[in-house]
């Protein structure tokens, strides 16, 4: 699926609003002073994804997952490779970080909610709907196990909205992808409320 130059500059305006109170809340927590970017934002459909998602992140990812519900509705994921993951972890704690722990486990939890929350917070508010949040998960997993959890047993034609994103700490840079699947239903729906701020 392709978006109009019109909707992905609109997608990425109320991402980067998104984004902004996430780091906000995110550098409150930490003090140190975070900005997250977005650079791309692209819709495929979820058969597209898998390869699409291959050509950017290798070997073991590390996933935050959270289920959302209301009228609008899908999975919503953080997704950094490994490296990327203990990186950032370690430049949020100040420690260095070589291997993902419990302790780790709950920092990137807490980065993905504040992310994926702000995120479709957003998005329910654009269109006056309430979303209700499940208790977000970690996983370690290679892509495609991961991936494949998103297409086994759903019916609906469902879109992955890909958001690729870059976290900026202490003059590092380490970048992820936020991976929002939506069914067609609630993507028309999400799409229609951005038509209307152009």
């Amino acid at each position: 699926m392709i978006l109009t130059e019109r909707q992905r500059d609109s997608l990425r305006e109320v991402i980067n609003i998104a984004f902004g109170r996430a780091a906000s809340s995110l550098s409150e927590l930490t003090g140190h002073r975070i900005i997250i970017d977005v650079p791309q934002v692209s819709i495929y459909s979820i058969g597209e994804l898998t390869p699409t998602l291959e050509g950017m992140v290798k070997d073991e990812i590390a996933t935050v997952h959270q289920i959302f519900t209301g009228r609008l509705s899908g999975d919503a994921l953080l997704i950094l490779d490994y490296k990327g993951a203990a990186a950032l972890t370690g430049l949020l704690t100040d420690e260095d970080i070589d291997a993902i722990d419990v302790s780790t486990k709950e920092v990137l939890i807490e980065v993905g909610n504040k992310l994926l929350n702000a995120c479709l917070g957003t998005f329910g508010n654009m269109l006056q709907v309430h979303i209700t949040f499940s208790v977000p998960k970690f996983h370690l997993s290679e892509l495609n196990d991961m991936l494949n959890t998103l297409v086994i047993g759903k019916e609906e034609l469902r879109y992955a909205l890909l958001i690729a994103t870059e976290f900026k700490i202490k003059n590092s840079e380490i970048g992820g992808y936020l991976v929002i699947v939506l069914g067609v239903g609630s993507l028309d729906r999400l799409l229609e409320a951005i038509e209307k701020l152009g």
